[in-house]
């Protein structure tokens, strides 16, 4: 079979409105955006909380999505609070490692990042200049991120009898993971925040890919036989995903 020898007619840009709208103390930038297959309006917090975005059918009347807002504004102001306010890291505030909340601390002598303990509690000690605490952070996870999954992608691999061609990190806000036809698996190293069953739950799901290629019940029977506990750590993903994804590290 042969695919993309024709293309289809390219169609036109939606049409958008941008504006910005209060909620829960918060003032987001709104995005009304037009689409010809919408049959209803549909209303969509942006990755990290960082904007709206309501996708209506053409033609709709203005005062309607207004209306439309203001009976979804407890709905919004329930999942706006579980998300940070300020999301910026520094000193002082905690980010979660594997699931547990670390205690970020300055130290300006020499090295990059290194685990240890303040009055008990652990602790994240970034050391170097404090402009690149954010910047030694994420490359902490990184790291953090390549040694457990490459040995969870290891484990999972042999446990289906696939190989994987290649497996890649990336900062994504669309998506925790993906396998390509060709056995590429991405994943976010933002998944470090997370539990270990999560983390775990993410390296089977993308690995039960390279088998079944879809999101059928096969697919799902293999990923809870490679991740008992699939089932919890999806549902704390897609719970709690949105507070990650808002840690802002530049």
């Amino acid at each position: 079979m042969v695919l993309g020898l024709f293309k289809s007619r390219p169609r036109p840009p939606a049409a958008s409105i941008e504006r910005m709208h209060t909620v829960a103390a918060r003032t987001l930038p709104l995005r009304i955006v037009e689409n010809a297959r919408a049959r209803r309006l549909t209303l969509r917090i942006e990755t990290g909380g960082k904007g709206l975005r309501i996708t209506v059918p053409p033609g709709m009347d203005p005062r309607e999505v207004d209306r439309f807002l203001d009976r979804h504004q407890v709905w919004l102001e329930t999942r706006l609070a579980k998300l940070p306010n300020d999301a910026a890291l520094r000193p002082g505030v905690k980010l979660p490692l594997r699931g547990i909340p670390h205690l970020i601390v300055h130290d300006p002598g020499r090295g990059t990042v290194t685990l240890g303990e303040v009055e008990g509690e652990p602790a994240l000690i970034v050391h170097g200049d404090r402009a690149h605490l954010p910047r030694r952070l994420a490359d902490f996870l990184k790291r953090e991120a390549k040694r457990d999954i490459e040995i969870l992608v290891a484990r999972h691999t042999a446990a289906v009898g696939r190989r994987a061609k290649a497996v890649r990190y990336r900062d994504t806000t669309s998506r925790w993971g993906s396998c390509t036809s060709d056995g590429t698996l991405s994943f976010s190293w933002r998944i470090m925040m997370a539990p270990k069953t999560v983390i775990d739950y993410l390296v089977a799901h993308e690995v039960a890919h390279l088998k079944e290629m879809n999101h059928g019940p096969k697919f799902w029977a293999l990923c809870r036989q490679l991740c008992p506990r699939a089932d919890e750590a999806r549902a704390w993903l897609k719970k709690n995903g949105g507070v990650l994804q808002a840690i802002r590290f530049e």
